[in-house]
């Protein structure tokens, strides 16, 4: 299953390296892709093998230090 969710706040491969990091940890995550648009709203593609509800994938996002748009 694909998730795409929109992250706003990334600006350089640090913070996509955060942002996969946390979601990487959510259960049944197998990949994370993001594509960076530096200081603009990027869009986040999260593979899984169960269906991720919008509350966790949120939550992850701002763990990571940015809030889903």
């Amino acid at each position: 299953m694909q998730t795409t969710v929109n992250v706003s706040g990334m600006t350089c491969r640090h913070c996509v390296m955060s942002v996969t990091e946390e979601l990487t940890e959510l259960t049944g995550v197998e990949s994370v892709d993001v594509d960076l648009v530096a200081g603009g709203v990027s869009p986040v593609v999260v593979t899984s093998s169960r269906e991720l509800s919008a509350d966790e994938v949120e939550a992850a996002v701002e763990e990571a230090g940015y809030t889903v748009a």
